[in-house]
């Protein structure tokens, strides 16, 4: 009998049947009325969980590319970006923007760190000139949320645009786009949102829409004009399964969402901690998207990760970059239950005893499952 799978990465994340099953229906004209009502309904559910009256633009591309329109759309040439990162997608802006001539002063914290609004303010205020400040919310590298409401409170009045990267905090964590003055905010499908890989999208605000319209730098495929309107032709079935997709999410609500992370994210942590393993992501319950953790000393992360997908059917993330080998990352996001975490936790002690380290047995998903339905902690 084939082995059940279960995926438990940051993302990709499962997709729900009723997704696939909008996937899977007849192709319809991109330039057809059929097509266009979904797509209308598309950006303005989305509108819907980003919280924002502005624009959405829909891209055929992964998060990265929202990312990198969010910099060409805004930028001229030599402009002063500030880029603050702790962690492996937080420096990706970084890179886009040198990519592009930019003048990148960049405030870097260690892997795991969480950014400190008060110094992001100071840095900006030392600066000078900065056009836009470059951050992440959910650092999927560490597993950290940042505090990107008290980031924007310290950013307003700068003059500065706030561009932020949401690819996977977007439906599993509260984001405000027009409450917290964002004015650019990207996330992609495969992700809170439950969607394949292949789609990203942008909240622009009006003031940002305006000034891309003088900003110097070349784009084509990435204008936000263009995306508005479909220039060339969007990934069809994709737009069609976000739709699904939307129509789930919202149907639970936001509140609910919210909630259903944070219970998932506490139970990862208390299984972990079960077995006497050390966070390395925060123990809070804003860490509700992925959890990292430390594997024992001696022990090699990355043979941890192979040993739960060959044995027992279990896909995690590992450590990216310079926490390679060190961390193993449990995603808690869009289309997952508490059975999936719980499979994770096992399939991580399994693997985990298999290569000779000192865990605790048989703890990890009764921990789990206590954290899960504590009503106190509810």
């Amino acid at each position: 009998m084939p082995a059940k799978r279960y995926l438990v990465t940051p993302g990709p994340t499962p997709v729900p049947p009723e997704v696939v099953a909008a996937m899977s229906a007849p192709m319809l004209h991109h330039r057809g009325p059929e097509f266009q009502a979904i797509a209308d309904r598309v950006r303005a559910r989305l509108g819907d969980v980003l919280q924002t009256a502005g624009d959405v633009l829909l891209f055929a591309s992964s998060g990265t590319g929202a990312m990198e329109a969010a910099v060409v759309n805004l930028c001229s040439p030599g402009d002063r970006v500030l880029v603050a990162s702790a962690g492996r997608f937080g420096e990706r802006w970084a890179s886009i923007a040198r990519s592009y001539g930019l003048d990148v002063v960049h405030l870097r914290y260690a892997w795991g760190e969480a950014l400190i609004p008060g110094e992001i303010a100071a840095r900006l205020e030392e600066a000078g000139g900065v056009h836009a400040v470059y951050v992440t919310h959910s650092e999927t590298s560490t597993g950290v949320v940042h505090d990107v409401r008290a980031i924007a409170e310290r950013v307003a009045g700068s003059g500065a645009f706030l561009v932020v990267d949401a690819v996977s905090s977007l439906g599993a964590v509260p984001l405000e786009t027009d409450a917290w003055g964002l004015d650019v905010v990207v996330s992609g499908s495969q992700k809170a949102l439950m969607t394949p890989p292949g789609l990203a999208f942008s909240s622009v605000s009006a003031a940002a829409k305006a000034a891309s319209a003088t900003a110097g730098l070349p784009r084509f495929s990435l204008d936000w004009g263009r995306a508005g309107s479909f220039g060339s032709t969007p990934a069809v079935s994709l737009v069609m399964g976000l739709d699904a997709a939307l129509e789930l999410l919202l149907g639970e609500g936001l509140e609910a969402a919210f909630d259903r992370h944070r219970r998932l994210g506490r139970a990862c942590r208390a299984g972990a901690k079960a077995m006497g393993l050390e966070l390395f992501s925060p123990d809070e319950d804003r860490s509700a998207v992925v959890t990292a953790i430390r594997v024992p000393a001696g022990i090699d992360g990355k043979a941890i990760v192979r040993s739960m997908r060959e044995h027992s059917g279990v896909t995690a993330g590992g450590g990216q970059g310079e926490l390679a080998g060190q961390i193993v990352r449990i995603g808690h996001i869009g289309h997952i239950s508490v059975s999936d975490v719980t499979a994770a936790l096992a399939a991580l002690e399994l693997a985990l005893a298999a290569a000779g380290a000192d865990v605790e047995r048989g703890v990890a998903v009764r921990a789990a499952l206590a954290a899960h339905s504590d009503p106190v902690r509810a």
